[in-house]
């Protein structure tokens, strides 16, 4: 089992890069987002990665963070998602997107993926929805992307956007978590935390205080 890669990159294409460990390549698929990241060619990249093994096909696909390569072992799960169509979900909505759809049981948001119709998007839902607390409290420590080597002399260094959902991930896995130690249950108290993270604070005292608010008994 092949579960992280760290070398240098070979190229990038439109759906897999070529990672070279060690004067071996390696080819791994990845999402739109995870692409977005790759640095230039000869920088150092590293990945976590889930091995795809059939009778006739071995197949590599990369994540940056462990909550990611969980997300999209969940997806492969569901009857009708391959791995590429996980892939697809992964980089429309990204980690914290997808915890935040599925708690929220947001069907739409997941058939905005490309090659997801409204019937599978609702499969996804109905079949992860119980399952997601799990993996977004994974994201507290899934959140943070694998160490890459140090840049050799005159290679360019690892050029990579910061992922706007990271941190908010971490406050999701966070608030969550905090939420559960509270006595909540994990579906309530992911529905409720995806809601306020919805509405657009990522910190986590305040995912926590607008939770427990949204969670306080009606009058």
């Amino acid at each position: 089992m092949i579960g992280k890669l760290t070398g240098r990159l070979d190229y990038r294409a439109l759906d897999h890069v070529l990672i070279d460990v060690g004067g071996v390549g390696y080819l791994v698929y990845c999402s739109d987002r995870t692409l977005a990241r790759m640095p230039p060619p000869g920088g150092p990249v590293a990945l976590y990665t889930e091995l795809l093994v059939r009778e006739d096909l071995l197949q590599l696909f990369g994540f940056l963070t462990l909550a990611e390569r969980e997300w999209h072992r969940l997806l492969v799960s569901v009857q009708g998602v391959g791995a590429k169509a996980a892939l697809s979900v992964l980089g429309a909505l990204g980690a914290d997107g997808l915890s935040r759809a599925l708690a929220l049981g947001d069907a739409a948001a997941i058939k905005a993926a490309p090659g997801v119709g409204p019937k599978l998007a609702q499969r996804i839902v109905l079949e992860l929805k119980a399952k997601s607390p799990g993996v977004i409290a994974l994201g507290a420590a899934g959140a943070r992307a694998p160490s890459t080597p140090a840049p050799e002399p005159g290679a360019p260094a690892l050029v990579a956007p910061p992922a706007p959902d990271e941190a908010s991930a971490v406050a999701t896995a966070e608030a969550l978590s905090a939420l559960v130690n509270l006595g909540y249950a994990p579906g309530e108290a992911a529905a409720a935390v995806a809601e306020v993270a919805a509405e657009g604070p990522t910190e986590t005292p305040t995912l926590i205080r607008a939770a427990l608010k949204r969670l306080a008994p009606k009058a």
